[in-house]
């Protein structure tokens, strides 16, 4: 049972806290404030402050451990040794959090009664003009990925940690990826539980609005930490049985002759208003210089900007270009994707141009086609430039995701959020597979399903030429639709995890541990 404040038994008064709370150091005039929030609450034992510099303040309750960082094997271990309460909050944010004594009951409550072995909750943002509502998304079997979003605090079961640390190992030396190696290990066996309450608030970060957007796992500055990251998670799927040896994919079947396919290649367009950059990304499909037959599948899906005039005129101007509206209008670009691929125009190989973008040069398509020739690929992934819609490139530039690795590829992409572009596939094969029906993450799903069996190929040099703009899908997005996009993602992960296990099975057991 958790502790009982109001008793006036010696016995209950001199019990150990169930909680202790581990916090890293950060300079500011309200960091003492915030563990007094912390220290205010009957149920708080002690508060440990990580910090390299062996910080000072003057608050009762509160001991400092000279460390770093608390996402370290090193700092964990320590932390963790030192823990004689029954539940670790832990927070690796250096921001102010403002939470009520009395929340820390409610959380303890549920983490009890149900036994999770984490628990988080939602929060709000401080902002200039109030509170902001801060939602997070439930946790499932998917939600894999080393940034998945817990908020500021995670309430640890002790016992459910040692019990993993015992079943699965300790951590190993790792300098970034201490905690998600215990989260990993905590999920196999414990729930992950998401209390869907607003019960703390959290100050403002830095603002970085001005930036462009960049994952950690294509930043070449984040390398040291993404190996890390890999290296767990790769543990974790052997763990689970999901983990796919280098040697268990298949080759890509051979069609017997060319008369099967009205050309060699097929450049598929999805479109939906966008007139005012439709005609740029034709031209650019339309002027790929190759040793090969191709042509240009615009699926136009509804327009209603003009868009549909347009592609009508361009395509009495040029019989390589394709102009398609689907029966349905109910699709989105997963549904158009399918639209071409079924098509009779649809060529041995379809490779991806959106209507908003451009590919780097005349050479592009025959590098595209050479690789999935020679390489016996299932799909082949490239390199693109961010650009403006002036063309002229913008931060952060060659996006090129050396992160895939032909040994650990297919696993990695399990943890990583998105393959890259442009994207290139087999037709056969994704007329077979055929792509999810929606409009965000349609192309991560068919990565994921592709390498569970074949080979992807990679080319590192920039390929395609990505706008941003206002008119892009991905402008601008709300958190809601940033969760709702996470979620779904973290769904199709949930599905191939179990699509990779039964695989495993189906060859007789595990075979990979």
């Amino acid at each position: 049972m958790f502790y009982v404040r109001n008793s006036n038994s010696c016995d209950m008064m001199c019990r150990m806290k169930p909680i202790t709370i581990a916090v890293p150091f950060f300079h500011g005039p309200l960091f003492e404030k915030m563990l007094r929030f912390f220290v205010d609450s009957g149920l708080v034992e002690d508060v440990i402050v990580v910090g390299l510099e062996g910080p000072s303040f003057n608050v009762p309750r509160c001991r400092v451990l000279a460390s770093g960082p608390i996402t370290s094997q090193h700092t964990l271990r320590r932390i963790l040794d030192s823990v004689k309460s029954d539940y670790l909050l832990l927070s690796t944010l250096p921001q102010v959090i403002s939470i009520e004594p009395h929340v820390l009951d409610k959380v303890l409550e549920t983490a009890e009664k149900t036994k999770a072995g984490i628990t988080y909750c939602d929060f709000y943002d401080e902002e200039h003009d109030g509170n902001v509502p801060h939602p997070l998304n439930d946790y499932q079997k998917g939600s894999i990925r080393d940034n998945f979003d817990f908020g500021a605090l995670m309430l640890f079961s002790l016992s459910a940690v040692r019990a993993a640390i015992e079943k699965y190992g300790n951590t190993p030396a790792v300098r970034y990826a201490g905690i998600y190696d215990l989260r990993l290990k905590v999920s196999i066996d414990h729930t992950i539980l998401h209390l869907g309450e607003y019960l703390y608030s959290l100050s403002a970060a830095e603002d970085d609005s001005g930036n462009e957007k960049i994952f950690a796992y294509v930043d070449p500055k984040q390398a040291e930490v993404q190996k890390e990251m890999e290296t767990v998670f790769t543990d974790h799927l052997k763990r689970i049985d999901a983990y796919l040896a280098p040697d268990t994919v298949r080759d890509v079947p051979r069609l017997q002759t060319k008369d099967s396919i009205p050309v060699e290649a097929s450049v598929v367009i999805p479109v939906r208003n966008r007139k005012d950059t439709v005609a740029d990304a034709i031209k650019s499909a339309l002027s790929q210089d190759t040793d090969f037959s191709f042509n240009v599948i615009v699926v136009n899906n509804y327009s209603t900007d003009g868009t549909t005039a347009l592609l009508s005129d361009l395509a009495k101007k040029h019989d390589k270009l394709k102009h398609l509206v689907p029966f349905r209008t109910d699709l989105g670009i997963g549904g158009c994707w399918n639209e071409a691929l079924l098509s009779d125009n649809c060529g041995r190989y379809a490779v991806q141009l959106d209507s908003d973008d451009l590919y780097a040069s005349s050479s592009t398509l025959q590098r595209i086609v050479d690789m999935l020739r020679q390489g016996h690929y299932a799909m082949m992934i490239g390199s693109y430039t961010i650009v403006n819609f002036d063309l002229e490139e913008v931060p952060p530039g060659l996006i090129d995701h050396r992160e895939w690795t032909d040994e650990n590829g297919r696993n990695n992409a399990l943890r990583i959020n998105g393959l890259g572009a442009p994207r290139a596939f087999h037709t056969n094969i994704m007329r077979d597979i055929q792509f999810l029906n929606v409009s965000y993450g349609e192309d991560y799903a068919a990565g994921l399903r592709i390498c569970r069996e074949y080979r992807i190929g990679r080319i590192y040099e920039s390929l395609y030429l990505c706008r941003r703009w206002p008119g892009n899908t991905d402008a601008a997005l709300s958190l809601e639709t940033k969760n709702r996009n996470d979620a779904f993602k973290d769904r199709v992960r949930t599905d191939e995890i179990i699509a990779r296990q039964q695989l495993n099975r189906g060859r007789g057991g595990s075979v990979n541990r």
